[in-house]
């Protein structure tokens, strides 16, 4: 459960998801902008007038605010805890789904793609934002980033999520009821059509058989 109690409903049926017993790859889609807040974000950290024009959710696991769009590119795992790819290391897990990502995508964009292979780093004044720092596992181009991952971790297993966003997400900047200066730039990230690729569903497809097999479902979380 999230320490906050203010309302927001959560992104996803959490005690559905722990009882999956097969491990799992989720594309997922929205069919409105959603603001995702992290697990221990308040709603307040956004001003009334965005908070009205858009859905909000918080998710579980770690990590800022995120802008999620109906072009972006979303996926995420569930590894139960009996799977051989489930680690106790937290960095490799993220890893793993950086790599996917990377093996995936660099049949198709040019440039080297790097998966950040460190701790999370983050300047303090941007950590509100999500796509601002550079966590374990996510994935860069030339220093900019393409997807960003987040997890969540039960005694059942351990939920991975990615995206790599459809377009830019700097209108999230114009909802932040507290704007650091340079928080612009930081946000500065690749999307589908910096990458050049225009069928985001071939790469889905493809992404989904890495390092299978996967069941593999399909949601519309906020319709």
């Amino acid at each position: 459960m999230t320490d906050v109690d203010d309302g927001v409903e959560e992104l996803y049926d959490y005690d559905a998801l722990r009882a999956i017993t097969e491990a799992s790859v989720f594309v997922v889609h929205v069919n409105q902008p959603t603001v995702v807040l992290g697990s221990r974000q308040r709603a307040d950290l956004l001003t009334t007038g965005f908070r009205s024009l858009r859905a909000i959710r918080r998710r579980r696991g770690g990590g800022g605010i995120v802008l999620l769009q109906p072009e972006d590119l979303w996926v995420d795992w569930w590894i139960p805890a009996d799977d051989s790819r489930w680690s106790v290391d937290l960095r490799e897990t993220s890893r793993h789904a950086g790599e996917r990502w990377r093996e995936t995508l660099s049949e198709l964009v040019d440039g080297e793609l790097v998966v950040h292979d460190g701790p999370l780093e983050v300047d303090g004044a941007f950590s509100v934002v999500c796509f601002a720092g550079r966590g374990p596992g996510e994935v860069f181009l030339e220093q900019r980033k393409v997807v960003g991952v987040t997890q969540w971790r039960v005694r059942e297993g351990t939920f991975v999520s990615t995206v790599l966003h459809g377009q830019s997400t700097r209108p999230l900047i114009e909802g932040l009821a507290d704007r650091p200066p340079g928080i612009a730039d930081a946000l500065d990230h690749h999307t589908l059509e910096s990458l050049g690729i225009g069928d985001a569903e071939a790469l889905a497809q493809r992404l989904v058989s890495v390092e299978g097999p996967w069941h593999s479902r399909r949601l519309v979380l906020v319709d």
